[in-house]
């Protein structure tokens, strides 16, 4: 009893000392001076609840073909689509990448508003974007937590009606009881505490493309650091999406880079055996990138997925121009004695982990 007193106390006297103040933005030498500008929203959309969500637009380039509502991952923001949001346009598909509520300008920023809450600004967006363009194709894009959102709106009963969504490496992961104790202890001693730097694993490759982490890690609208509730919140909607895999409506595009550091292969084979089971009814595409890293499409050989996913879009019945539905197939197969948890460590925060590979 009077050792459980003392760890408990050691315990609270740890938070206390957690710090919940966001540090500043990083000031980027002169030679990426670039990579800091700010990028004004085009967009604004206004939510059920009055907040307004600021957002990216590139519009399609000749005839506009379909529209993508694009939505960034964990400590990033709308400006996570810029360079593949380029290309897009090029194939005549319109894409709006909006802030999610706690990042970039968004409110809350920093602060974690539950997936119940970020769910609801989408399928708000989702019923705008449709009213303006009733006649044009809508798809829906996530790249990691965004994609873990993406397959929670999708897997309830009465998700919306879209062309398709694109997952890109979602965040699914079914962490533990053991592995989420402790982030349930701090989280609820002190929520808005920031997570110490040596919590959490720092040795990660998020992408093979140096320009892209420089642009990533001295972007004015990225968050540097984590609160206790919004990995609480990640992990939480982490596990919600490896359950809602079952329940997706609609054709779904999943893709899965073979180098990605921050889903663990199990994780995301576990996923895929969920939507193999209702394939038939989800029109489940999944793709498997050689040598793809977590951020796939800002991977020097992001052009390649970016390909993939045009296809399916306007030829969902052909084969992947990069082969990924051969590759996809292999990798599953190999992952068939494996399906589990994956790793049970809390995830690794990004972009808040990159001074190493970017610091000046």
């Amino acid at each position: 009893m009077v050792l459980k007193r003392v760890l408990a106390l050691c315990l609270l006297l740890m938070v206390a000392a957690c710090s919940t103040v966001m540090p500043p933005a990083p000031k980027p030498p002169a030679q990426w001076r670039e990579a800091a500008r700010l990028v004004p929203a085009q967009l604004h959309f206004t939510l059920s609840d009055g907040a307004v969500l600021p957002a990216r637009l590139w519009p399609a380039q000749g005839k506009e073909r379909a529209l993508m509502l694009a939505l960034h991952g964990f400590n990033d923001s709308r400006d996570a689509w810029e360079v593949p949001a380029a290309q897009f346009a090029q194939h005549g598909i319109t894409v709006i990448a909006p802030d999610q509520r706690g990042f970039g300008q968004a409110p809350g920023r920093s602060f974690w508003a539950g997936t119940p809450r970020m769910v609801a600004d989408i399928r708000n967006i989702v019923a705008h974007l449709q009213h303006e363009h009733p006649t044009t194709p809508l798809y829906l894009a996530g790249e990691s937590m965004g994609g873990a959102v993406l397959m929670v709106l999708m897997a309830q009963p009465d998700a919306p009606n879209v062309a398709g969504t694109v997952l890109l490496a979602p965040a699914v992961w079914n962490l533990g009881a053991v592995a989420r104790a402790p982030l349930g202890v701090f989280s609820t001693l002190a929520p808005h505490a920031l997570v110490p730097e040596h919590s959490v694993p720092v040795h990660v490759v998020a992408s093979d493309n140096m320009a892209a982490l420089i642009r990533l890690y001295y972007n004015p609208l990225t968050l540097h650091a984590t609160r206790w509730e919004a990995l609480q919140g990640l992990v939480t909607l982490m596990r919600q999406a490896a359950h809602a895999a079952k329940n997706l409506h609609g054709p779904v595009f999943c893709a899965y880079g073979d180098k990605d550091q921050l889903v663990p292969p199990a994780a995301m084979a576990q996923a895929w055996q969920a939507m193999a089971q209702i394939q038939a009814l989800t029109k489940a595409r999944l793709d498997v990138i050689p040598g793809g890293h977590h951020l796939l499409l800002r991977d020097r050989n992001g052009a390649l997925l970016m390909q993939d996913i045009v296809s399916w879009m306007f030829n969902p019945s052909h084969w992947l121009s990069s082969g990924g539905d051969s590759a996809a197939a292999l990798w599953f197969a190999s992952q068939q004695g494996q399906l589990g948890y994956g790793k049970q460590e809390l995830p690794i925060l990004l972009p808040a982990r990159l001074e190493s590979l970017v610091g000046p």
